[in-house]
């Protein structure tokens, strides 16, 4: 009887969040995915475009390339920043940490405008080159993939640094002493105890990384000037200034079932309670 009745209270705890899920998530996915079989004809043939147009291709290939290098940087970029505070005195790791989660409290938007007052022709970065005779004229900075890379890295960190220092916290520092009294060099060390132990982190926060550059929007428009285009803003251009539904629709549900397979090799490669810290 007990059982039943920590059944039917799990039931009713669960039930509200489920049908607000279907009502604002799953049935506007439905519709989505619908449209993208049905728009402008019934069949697949907006499917087939991700083989045959060459726009497609291109942008999908600058999608990839992009969120592939933002990855390796980021996660090279915090697992130096998270061994570095996983392994500090308590009073540097909380100054680290804000540092880390501030990011996190600043928009988007204001983020994207800074790195472009930064980085522009007449920015402080080319200024201060400039000055110093270090260039003889302003680099291109941003309005390119460099100036999106950059930008997206500076916003990906904290959600590399934040799973990498939980996985580094969980990691018995007795293993590195013993291997250090065995007579291991501090690399040595590193090497074959404490980055083995900290592997599944990296790919945890690499799925993570990968994951949300795929989907970012703002960042790339900002920052890549229109000559820059990701699946994002693609699939924004074909919706709302070409009105071509079924292409930006199919271009949406492949970017969703990417994502969705992505986290599925996440789960299986790795505890996502143990990465977060949930137990």
């Amino acid at each position: 009887m007990a059982a039943r009745g920590d059944r039917a209270a799990f039931v009713l705890l669960v039930t509200p969040a489920l049908l607000l899920s279907l009502a604002f998530y799953f049935w506007p996915l439905s519709q989505v995915l619908w449209i993208s079989v049905t728009e402008p004809s019934p069949g697949l043939g907006n499917y087939a475009q991700l083989f045959t147009s060459a726009s497609i291709a291109h942008m999908l290939a600058t999608t990839l390339r992009i969120c592939a290098v933002t990855t390796v940087v980021t996660l090279v970029l915090g697992y130096v920043v998270a061994y570095a505070l996983v392994h500090a005195r308590p009073l540097i790791q909380r100054a680290m940490m804000i540092g880390v989660l501030l990011p996190l409290w600043v928009s988007v938007l204001v983020r994207a405008f800074a790195w472009i007052a930064l980085l522009r022709r007449e920015g402080v970065v080319n200024s201060v080159l400039l000055a110093g005779g270090l260039i003889d004229r302003p680099l291109p900075m941003i309005w390119n993939e460099f100036g999106v890379i950059l930008g997206m890295t500076h916003y990906m960190l904290p959600y590399a640094i934040l799973p990498l220092a939980v996985q580094m916290r969980q990691i018995d520092s007795a293993l590195s002493a013993a291997a250090r009294g065995l007579g291991a060099g501090a690399f040595e060390t590193f090497w074959r105890v404490f980055l083995p132990l900290s592997l599944p982190g990296l790919v945890g926060a690499g799925v993570l990384v990968l994951i949300f550059s795929l989907g970012f929007y703002v960042t790339p428009v900002l920052l890549g000037g229109g000559r820059t285009l990701m699946v994002a803003e693609y699939i924004s251009l074909q919706i709302l200034e070409l009105l071509r539904w079924g292409t930006g629709t199919m271009l949406a549900t492949t970017l969703v079932l990417t994502i969705l397979l992505a986290l599925g090799v996440l789960s299986r490669l790795v505890d996502l309670r143990q990465l977060f810290g949930a137990k």
